[in-house]
């Protein structure tokens, strides 16, 4: 058989290759099923015992007024006087709580950042942020990330919470989707684990029952 021949033998193969669909060798690797069993708790459990295990703080809030008067004694304890945010509705109903020192202004020199989140993951103890709520940036670059998110913001796994944005932003997602586990920490240096390195020392979480 002739170079040209046999090129075009090959050719012909692979025309036929693309033509045919093959099947998956391993179709349950593809992400068609939970890999993981179900939630043997509630979700906000399971979600407060993954992201505390991570050195995460949680607080479980029934009612706006226990936000606000948790909210307001942890910036009282920690002599927060320069809070970052700068999402306006979120803003404005933490001013409308009595939460005092919140700016839109000075992300460079605050004490904390607050952020609201796209979603929470309850195995995994993961806040999902995107550039939607423009919610990335204050909570990497703030030495401290207070996030406010509620239990209708919870879902079990990864992948529940990315076909969740994918529902919300119908086929426009936003530039930038984060998955968030407690506090930055790296064991990079002689196996030591080290926090706050490439973002926040500290992560809250308080979690509205609605």
């Amino acid at each position: 058989m002739s170079i040209s021949a046999a090129k075009e033998a090959i050719l012909k193969k692979i025309r036929k290759a693309l033509t045919e669909s093959t099947p998956l060798p391993f179709p349950l690797s593809e992400g068609a099923h939970n890999f993981y069993p179900p939630p043997q708790n509630e979700l906000s459990i399971a979600f407060a015992e993954s992201f505390t295990r991570l050195q995460g703080r949680f607080a479980f809030c029934l009612q706006p007024h226990e936000l606000y008067t948790q909210l307001g004694q942890l910036i009282a304890d920690k002599n927060w006087t320069n809070i970052f945010c700068n999402e306006t509705d979120l803003r404005e109903q933490l001013i409308a709580g009595q939460i005092n020192g919140l700016s839109a202004e000075g992300l460079a020199t605050c004490d904390a950042s607050i952020t609201s989140c796209e979603c929470l993951v309850a195995r995994t103890g993961t806040i999902v942020l995107s550039a939607h709520s423009n919610a990335r940036t204050p909570s990497v670059y703030a030495p401290v990330h207070v996030c406010i998110a509620h239990t209708k913001q919870l879902v079990y796994d990864v992948r529940d919470a990315l076909q969740l944005i994918k529902d919300r932003y119908a086929g426009q997602l936003p530039s930038l989707i984060t998955f968030a586990s407690g506090p930055s920490r790296t064991a990079d240096i002689e196996k030591t684990l080290v926090t706050g390195v490439h973002g926040p020392k500290e992560v809250y979480l308080f979690l509205r029952d609605q």
